[in-house]
């Protein structure tokens, strides 16, 4: 039966509440009535049960989802303002015992260059990340308990927060690898790191079994459940995915807003941040040979719907998309981008031989971060390389209670200019500097407390003198 409070994943994940779900959803598509009153209740900017948003999802009103788009549009900027967090993925290893047959890191892919990167090879990958203007990193490794033990990713975060070059620091590191231990995730909580994040890739039991023919990936229970170990292991901030494009999307969407009305139910805390990759080419990986994908307007509205549905979450879209694709649906609800990607184990420090490749994916928006934090500025949304709430303990329940009251900008505005004129102070070209600066003056203007605006003045200042990390 379902139960969003049980600690079995088939339970708080139930494959017959899905199934209700979507024929509910269906039945329901063209109940402007219903609607009406789901989207008021949306208005209330407290979320949605999974029923609900799946109504909306399949609403075939078009007035109805103008109404949509433009309630997401609004949610967003009642929770996120004009902010865009920026970060970067770091490959530290592909090296794999697992048969995911979407991913070109499958144990039996022969075409693809293993690598795993050594400390000094971290340190360099750093240093080139930090001379970009990166604050934020996502660490992403294969999983092999050979290659890449616990004990591994330990020290690549212990070397990552160690290096300071030039006015370089990294302040976050968020960790994307796989399902493991309450032991492991007390010793990551322990080595001071950011978000846990794991994809679910599909919620659909049977075909994840499929998908995920052999090797610990199989086990559909230990992966889904893995958020509950990591809040065991005192990780307050977990970060939920699904791959769009392995399964039918409507029941990707349904079973991942569950997912967060678990974490709501058993923990009072839902997720940090939503992500929402589509399957995209690779070495030995056709997409086309799935046929779950999703259009650009499909994309557009399951964003636009789980904007509306979980308010308080940060959503994330990386450079598996396309300038234009991520250019659409920022304003539907997107809060976090990453910049410059590197899908390569050791892409950032140097230029990988075609020979060698050892990419996860192909990247679709192959801008540096400065055409980027230009691009986004020109939009009229502010660039941040902010981790304060993660640096001053506003994580888990202590976050989502600032941001379900809205307070949280109190604090993400200010900081957001002031670490966007240090990128601006040591990063940026001067068509972007000229840009940012502007944009700065002109955000002052929008911190409602006079004092707040003075101090943030101040700190401005002392950052052009070379001061550098000050945070509300």
């Amino acid at each position: 039966m379902y139960n969003p409070s049980s600690m079995r994943a088939e339970e708080f994940i139930n494959h017959e509440e899905v199934l209700a779900t979507l024929a509910y959803a269906q039945e329901n598509k063209s109940n402007a009535e219903l609607i009406d009153r789901i989207l008021d209740k949306a208005r209330e900017r407290k979320g949605l049960s999974h029923r609900e948003a799946a109504v909306l999802l399949d609403c075939d009103i078009p007035e109805k989802n103008e109404e949509i788009c433009a309630l997401a549009r609004q949610i967003k900027e009642d929770f996120y303002g004009n902010r865009i967090v920026m970060f970067a993925p770091l490959y530290l290893s592909n090296y794999c015992v697992n048969g995911c047959v979407y991913c070109p890191y499958h144990m039996k892919n022969k075409h693809i260059a293993r690598k795993k990167l050594t400390q000094e090879e971290v340190r360099a990958e750093v240093i080139a990340l930090q001379d970009m203007g990166h604050k934020r990193l996502a660490l992403e490794a294969g999983e092999d308990p050979v290659n890449n033990p616990i004990e591994y990713i330990l020290e690549c975060i212990d070397t990552i927060y160690s290096i300071h070059h030039k006015n370089g620091d990294i302040r976050r590191v968020n960790v994307n690898i796989a399902a493991t231990t309450v032991e492991n995730y007390r010793k990551l909580k322990d080595a001071g790191i950011g978000t846990y994040i794991l994809f679910q890739e599909t919620y659909h039991k049977e075909s994840y079994e499929k998908l995920h023919p052999t090797g610990p990936k199989h086990d559909y229970a230990y992966h889904t459940e893995a958020m509950d170990r990591a809040m065991e292991g005192g990780i307050d901030d977990v970060g939920l995915g699904v791959l769009f494009g392995l399964e039918l999307y409507r029941y990707e969407f349904a079973a991942l807003l569950m997912h967060a009305e678990h974490l709501e139910a058993v923990h009072g805390v839902g997720p940090h941040t939503i992500s929402v990759p589509r399957l995209k080419r690779a070495e030995d990986i056709d997409p086309d040979t799935f046929d779950n994908g999703i259009d650009d307007d499909t994309f557009a509205k399951i964003i636009a719907c789980i904007r509306i549905s979980v308010p308080y979450t940060g959503m994330i879209i990386s450079t598996r998309e396309s300038q234009a694709c991520r250019e659409r649906v920022l304003s539907l609800g997107i809060s976090q981008i990453s910049g410059a990607s590197k899908t390569s184990v050791g892409g950032y420090a140097n230029e990988e031989p075609e020979e060698e490749n050892s990419e996860q994916f192909d990247v679709s928006d192959k801008r540096t971060l400065d055409e980027v934090v230009r691009w986004l500025m020109e939009m009229d949304y502010i660039p941040s390389f902010c981790t304060a709430c993660y640096r001053e303990g506003r994580t888990g329940d202590r976050f989502m209670e600032l941001c379900k009251s809205r307070q949280i900008q109190n604090c993400c505005h200010p900081n957001a200019l002031m670490t966007l004129q240090e990128y601006l102070t040591d990063y940026a070209t001067e068509d972007t500097r000229r840009i940012g600066e502007a944009m700065i003056q002109k955000e002052l203007l929008n911190i409602p407390k006079e004092n707040v605006r003075e101090t943030v003045i101040e700190k401005l200042e002392r950052i052009k003198d070379g001061e550098r990390d000050f945070r509300f």
